[in-house]
């Protein structure tokens, strides 16, 4: 049988965290903004493409970056802000896209195959993509292609603010020209080892022999002389595929010791957190339930900024906990519910050093893992299993 065409389209909102800083205040447009820590300390988390002139660029520790553009103007980041835009965003897509995959907190994925029985998808593309900039004024390109990868390569050739389609049966010819570091992945150890080749450009991986790059560098090699020819068979993963992580504890008798109702209330965040981190998610929304024993049940939700980190959830937890319990009234269940999933792991609050936390949250969830997940508890959880 047939297999039919496959239309795959990748959204990426240009300079995100500028472009909200931007709309926020209109007197940052056209000037160079870096969106990050201190000037002494962390890393750039996104800058304008004024300040990328100067060799800026996301992930550069904020040192540097002053050294190279010391007239930068340096915003902190609107904690929230982010969330609530990319919100905004996924909903108009949801909206239209018959199957879409939220990528990061800025990129989206859009399945059309099919679809070009009833529209034509660049057209369908193009439309969506205005409806977006109409309703956010939000900067965005668009790649659309056969597969995620040219897709997505596809975008960044068209950025800012623009939009390419690559025609079925043109990937190899678009790649063709490419330097080889435009492949997602190939980081500087590989650009080197492809350079030491005499390999610069995406159409002289293609032309080489699949060995030679399997000799030198192992599957990988492999991977990237399928990526130069334009294979890519990675699926769109629906977003809507993991709606929520919850716990819940039905209590054997009915209690109001609010000391015990807060120990279990950061013990459950602590659990949620957990596996949310195993399943590499971020959460953008935090819910906390209340059931009393008449069974009237209660419960509260708030957005929040992405993360995964137990110390930017618990607070709000028990925040929500406080605005939710009634005082003195006995508790039959209490519960907490994480929802509105990312899977980009790095793009939560990027302004303290995220890497730092990341990797100690690893070290807590690998001992976790070994030793069962009661092994580590924070304090307040400990303190009440001792009185």
């Amino acid at each position: 049988m047939h297999k039919p065409q496959r239309y795959i389209a990748h959204f990426d909102l240009d300079s995100f965290f500028v472009s909200v800083e931007v709309l926020n205040d209109p007197s940052l447009k056209g000037k160079p903004v870096i969106v990050g820590g201190s000037r002494e300390r962390g890393v750039v988390a996104a800058c304008s493409y004024e300040a990328r002139k100067f060799g800026v660029h996301s992930a550069m520790p904020m040192k540097k970056a002053m050294q190279l553009c010391p007239q930068a103007l340096l915003v902190r980041g609107t904690r929230g802000e982010y969330s609530r835009f990319s919100r905004w965003v996924t909903e108009i897509i949801a909206a239209k896209a018959p199957l879409f995959e939220k990528a990061s907190i800025d990129e989206f994925y859009i399945d059309l195959t099919g679809m070009d029985k009833f529209f034509d998808p660049f057209q369908w593309t193009i439309e969506l993509r205005q409806e977006i900039i109409h309703k956010t004024n939000l900067p965005i390109s668009f790649g659309l292609a056969s597969n995620k990868l040219i897709a997505k390569i596809a975008t960044d050739e068209a950025k800012p603010n623009g939009y390419l389609f690559v025609q079925p049966g043109m990937e190899k010819e678009f790649l063709a020209p490419l330097p080889v570091n435009k492949i997602p992945g190939v980081g500087e150890s590989t650009f080197i080892t492809l350079k030491e080749m005499g390999i610069k450009f995406i159409g002289d991986i293609s032309k080489r022999p699949v060995e030679d790059l399997e000799e030198k560098l192992g599957k990988w090699g492999i991977d990237l002389w399928q990526k130069s020819q334009g294979l890519h068979f990675s699926e769109v993963h629906s977003y809507h595929e993991a709606k929520s992580i919850s716990t819940e504890n039905t209590f054997e008798e009915n209690t109001n010791n609010i000391e015990f109702l807060l120990s279990e209330l950061v013990r459950m965040t602590e659990k949620v957190a957990h596996e949310l981190r195993q399943d590499e998610m971020l959460a953008g929304c935090i819910a906390v339930k209340i059931r009393y024993p008449n069974f009237e049940t209660t419960s509260r939700q708030t957005t929040i900024n992405y993360t995964f980190s137990d110390d930017e959830l618990i607070p709000v937890a028990i925040e929500l906990f406080h605005k939710l319990y009634r005082k003195g009234t006995p508790v039959r269940l209490l519960g907490v519910r994480l929802s509105e999933f990312t899977n980009h792991a790095v793009q939560g609050s990027l302004f303290e050093n995220r890497e730092k936390k990341t990797n100690l949250y690893k070290a807590i969830d690998d001992v976790k893992n070994k030793f069962g997940k009661n092994f580590l508890q924070k304090g307040r959880t400990i303190r009440k299993e001792k009185e």
